[in-house]
């Protein structure tokens, strides 16, 4: 999966120049995030305090949003399309590897068109999306730290007073914590994505026999059974997601209201050190860093099966180099 794709002289300017180009890419974006959360405090001071500012400063403020948002909305397409592309060339990198030694095992190895066709396939979309995400939060924890950091000067928090970075170490804490109930909560979820790849596989192994030979193969007594336990898998499957969704947008409702339960009563303070906009800039930024750290919780049925198509495929590679004549 790795080799195939970045240990490769023929894939190497894809996957390092591609790389690279994705990594400026997204770097612009995250940039153009902080002068977001920048105007947001100015226009919600505006809006606050309409006595102090007038209509042209309103408008002021709207043709700037507009000039941020005009270049990052072509940016993040020309990111999602460019995305696409490297995520198929990286499916293209693996199937170009697993081809040729595929067709040099004279053994049977089981589902072997599944791994090459829908597996490749799977594995290319989830890291079109997902690592699109991971990258991105890495880097907008690097832009929002800081500001986050710095918005958390004069906020107190409750039963801890004033703490340097305060609301830096809410967002990490929670976070952790998040993540940990999540993966008590769906520790079973790989493994229930493993045993349902299996089980789907068996059903159209015999369909597929079916289709070439429907007097030896397809008997509906067969196929009936082996949907039997299709359906008994999913229903656990589906029975473990919905205690696992439970607890997610829980856990997501709650973090919405966690800024402003800690800033929220500073701003009826009469040092008027909060204000309305440096509360919105707090909410955003406090959103932006514990997104960052909570990308794993809010993608959690992905990674579960991105693991799941790992350890197929990996079960593949090894077999594929364990099946290889000696003369290779």
């Amino acid at each position: 999966m790795i080799k195939a794709y970045f240990w490769s002289k023929k894939w190497a300017l894809w996957a390092y120049g591609g790389g690279l180009f994705l990594l400026c890419s997204l770097y612009a974006q995250v940039q153009m995030s902080v002068m977001f959360n920048n105007w947001y405090g100015r226009f919600y001071d505006i809006m606050g305090n309409i006595g102090k500012y007038g209509v042209n400063d309103f408008w002021a403020e709207m043709w700037k949003f507009f000039y941020i948002a005009i270049p990052y909305v072509f940016l993040a397409m020309l990111t999602s399309y460019f995305t696409r592309l490297y995520a198929f060339r990286w499916r293209e990198a693996m199937t170009y590897d697993y081809l040729p030694r595929w067709k040099n095992v004279h053994s049977e190895i089981e589902g072997a068109s599944q791994r090459i066709q829908e597996d490749a396939a799977r594995f290319a979309k989830i890291l079109e999306s997902l690592g699109l995400q991971v990258v991105r939060a890495i880097m907008v924890l690097i832009a929002f730290l800081p500001v986050l950091w710095g918005l958390s000067k004069g906020v107190t928090l409750p039963y801890f007073g004033a703490v340097e970075g305060g609301l830096v170490w809410v967002a990490l804490c929670t976070s952790i914590g998040g993540m940990v109930i999540s993966w008590f909560v769906g520790v079973k979820l790989k493994g229930l994505e493993y045993n349902n790849q299996r089980v789907e596989a068996r059903f159209r192994k015999e369909l597929v026999y079916g289709e070439d030979d429907k007097e030896n193969h397809a008997s509906l007594p067969t196929l009936f059974e082996l949907f039997t336990g299709i359906r008994f898998n999913y229903h656990r499957l589906f029975l473990h997601y919905g205690y696992f969704d439970l607890w997610s947008n829980l856990y997501g409702q709650i973090m919405v209201l966690v800024p402003f339960i800690i800033v929220g009563p500073n701003l009826f303070l009469p040092t008027g050190a909060i204000t309305l906009g440096v509360l919105i800039q707090v909410s955003n930024a406090f959103d932006k860093v514990h997104g960052s750290f909570s990308m794993f919780i809010d993608n959690w049925p992905t990674v579960n099966e991105l693991r799941s198509i790992w350890q197929r495929l990996h079960e593949f590679e090894a077999n594929l180099d364990r099946h290889q004549p000696a003369s290779s």
